[in-house]
């Protein structure tokens, strides 16, 4: 929901169940949130997957401006269960989310994963996906206005 939400909103919902009242109420209200991966029964990835304007954070964002006014959807947040890591977990996640925006008539995907500028990362910094992961699964640079924050795309023909 972080990304979803202004800043005071979502800090606000972490304390009173706020962030998973708003998630549930879009899951009712049918709207677009992302995707679950498992394994067998047990849910090990997540992506965050709708249109661009849903999320706020991006709206706001100075790094992440749109490049074109095409109809975009955005994935602002990845996450793999700590087991399944360097697994191809996030491969498989994101060739998922190309298949489901194949068949709902989606063109253009877009995200803005991390570059680690060394050999680890804090996970607070991997949460919105690395780029060899977008890299092997399709995706291409389309714009780099921070040398650790592309923006990547995937186009459906």
């Amino acid at each position: 929901m972080s990304f979803r939400l202004s800043k005071a909103d979502f800090d606000e919902g972490k304390s009173n169940d706020g962030n998973k009242d708003a998630m549930k109420q879009l899951v009712w209200d049918n709207q677009p949130i992302g995707l679950i991966g498992f394994y067998k029964d047990l849910p090990i990835a997540w992506s965050a997957f709708a249109p661009r304007e849903k999320f706020i954070k991006l709206q706001k964002s100075r790094v992440h401006k749109p490049i074109d006014s095409k109809q975009v959807w955005s994935i602002p947040c990845t996450f793999i269960a700590k087991d399944f890591r360097r697994q191809g977990v996030s491969v498989a996640l994101l060739k998922g989310v190309i298949g489901y925006a194949k068949e709902n008539g989606i063109k253009i995907i877009e995200a803005y994963p991390t570059i680690p500028t060394q050999e680890s990362i804090p996970d607070a910094f991997a949460w919105i996906g690395l780029f060899k992961s977008f890299e092997r699964a399709g995706f291409k640079i389309v714009d780099q206005t921070s040398k650790s924050r592309p923006m990547v795309r995937y186009y459906i023909d």
